[in-house]
């Protein structure tokens, strides 16, 4: 069962289905639905995982939250991991130092790590909407990789149209035509202007309003979301990081019951609650280390205890995907360690204040289970330079893990980190990086030049974007999306 991360208003049922609260992610007082209890996993889990595949194991998870999902459906959901780059495993562990990992995420479609949760979820979701015989407006807010991977997953699905919110100037061009040049009768992209915490902020309150909620069913369309507000993400995001554990077992890189780093580049903090909740049920990490560039809000909290907004200005850096000064996933930690009175009083005085404060005591509880540290893009340029040279090539956002794998680690164990993106999504920054320059590369001509100089293929899927129509073109003020989304529905 599920419930709410700020208590129950009297009109919701206290405790839902998993099925209600993906196809219901807005709870009451604005929060979000929560797992009542967590399964557990033991060694001999572990242990037996080593026999299994990913799709395998993956299963046996969602099947210890005894979901209220038919397992026919989730097996067919799980199939769609047969067409990422390895049928047998959508998920490539690489070392690339004797004590570190890579969990390469970004094996799918849109060659992001978005994909692992939403290619099954889509099916999920869509098959509920088919069985309801109900309509859903799916919006995403997407700073840059949400976008692409939701509207591949709901091209074109019966019962489902998707409105995506990008801002207009803040993801890469690959991330951008992958959005404004997807065909689907049921699709709509709307760049904004403004950055992601605006996209975002507009699709909570819309969420949360009941007036638009009313004029959606006056066209009989009901309203869900595509955001890691949706724990239909975090459940598959929960998998992945267990199953690193399992291909560490499986390579003979650790021994069962060894305890080992988990790295995240955060923003949004989806990914790094997705490694506290696999903690909680009895992965053995010894500690979450978060990674953060400039906008170094989840830094400043988990060593300070502090969360403040007030006169921060979000600055664009060359890991976009991390450019969020609200993360919304920080509030199922939050509900997890302090309960929901305590996360109410934090969200609202968040919302009023821009600002909220941990006592020492709550810092001390955060620390446990999570360290953290930002770096600059120079730091950023520099890694991924370093590591070519060692014959690995990683994007920006993985870059940024180095620094806390260098700065954060108390124990000499192995560390895995998170690689949520293929390069080939930032191909500029990576060129600027090989070539130590400032210049402004064109995407096109830098895929291509990467391709040639390091010999490496560039997925069809990115080559052909530069041939493709654009489809949606408008930008618009973040005060007119609603009107937007309305006149796309009529």
């Amino acid at each position: 069962m599920f419930i709410e991360t700020r208590g129950n208003d009297g009109n919701r049922d206290k405790n839902v289905e998993f099925s209600h609260a993906i196809m219901n992610p807005s709870a009451s007082f604005g929060g979000l639905y929560v797992p009542k209890n967590l399964p557990k996993i033991d060694l001999k889990f572990l242990q037996l995982a080593t026999k299994k595949s990913y799709k395998e194991t993956a299963l046996d998870i969602l099947e210890l939250f005894d979901i209220d999902i038919e397992k026919s459906v989730l097996k067919k959901a799980l199939s769609l991991y047969d067409d990422f780059d390895n049928k047998e495993n959508p998920v490539a562990l690489t070392q690339i130092k004797n004590d570190l990992f890579v969990n390469e995420l970004y094996h799918g479609p849109t060659r992001a790590f978005k994909d692992m949760a939403l290619q099954p979820f889509g099916h999920i979701l869509s098959n509920e909407a088919k069985k309801l015989n109900q309509d859903y407006l799916i919006l995403v807010a997407t700073s840059g990789d949400t976008g692409p991977a939701t509207l591949d997953t709901f091209s074109n699905k019966k019962n489902i149209k998707v409105v995506c919110l990008y801002p207009h100037g803040g993801t890469s061009d690959v991330q951008r035509l992958q959005m404004v040049t997807k065909n689907g009768k049921n699709l709509k992209v709307i760049g904004i202007e403004g950055n992601f915490d605006d996209a975002q902020s507009t699709l909570k309150s819309l969420l949360a309003s009941e007036t638009f909620k009313q004029k959606l069913e006056s066209h009989n369309i009901k309203l869900s979301a595509a955001n890691s507000v949706n724990f239909g993400r975090i459940i598959f995001q929960i998998i992945y990081h267990i199953f690193a554990y399992v291909s560490l077992l499986k390579q003979n890189h650790l021994s069962l019951g060894d305890k080992f780093y988990q790295i995240v580049p955060s923003g949004n903090f989806g990914n790094a609650l997705g490694a506290y909740y696999a903690k909680k049920m009895g992965l053995p990490i010894e500690k979450i280390l978060i990674a953060s560039n400039i906008n170094n809000i989840l830094t400043d909290l988990i060593t300070k205890g502090e969360y403040n907004l007030k006169n921060r200005k979000l600055f664009a850096t060359s890991s976009p995907a991390m450019d969020i000064l609200i993360s919304s996933n920080v509030e199922r930690v939050l509900y997890d360690k302090y309960g929901a009175k305590r996360c109410k009083e934090m969200m609202e005085q968040l919302k009023k204040e821009q600002y909220y404060k941990l006592s020492s005591e709550e810092l001390l509880e955060l620390q446990k289970d999570f360290s953290a540290i930002h770096c600059c893009d120079n730091f950023v340029k520099k890694t991924i330079k370093k590591f070519i040279d060692e014959n690995y090539i990683m994007d920006p956002h993985t870059a940024t893990c180095i620094k806390a794998y260098n700065k954060l680690r108390e124990k000499n164990i192995p560390s895995v980190l998170c690689s949520t993106a293929e390069w080939t999504k930032f191909a500029p920054t990576m060129l600027s990086s090989i070539n130590n320059d400032t210049k402004k590369h064109h995407d096109k001509k830098a895929l291509k030049d990467i391709s040639n100089s390091l010999h490496v293929k560039i997925p069809d899927s990115i080559n052909s974007l530069f041939e493709k129509d654009i489809l949606y073109s408008k930008v618009i003020d973040k005060k007119n999306i609603e009107k937007e989304i309305l006149e796309f529905i009529k």
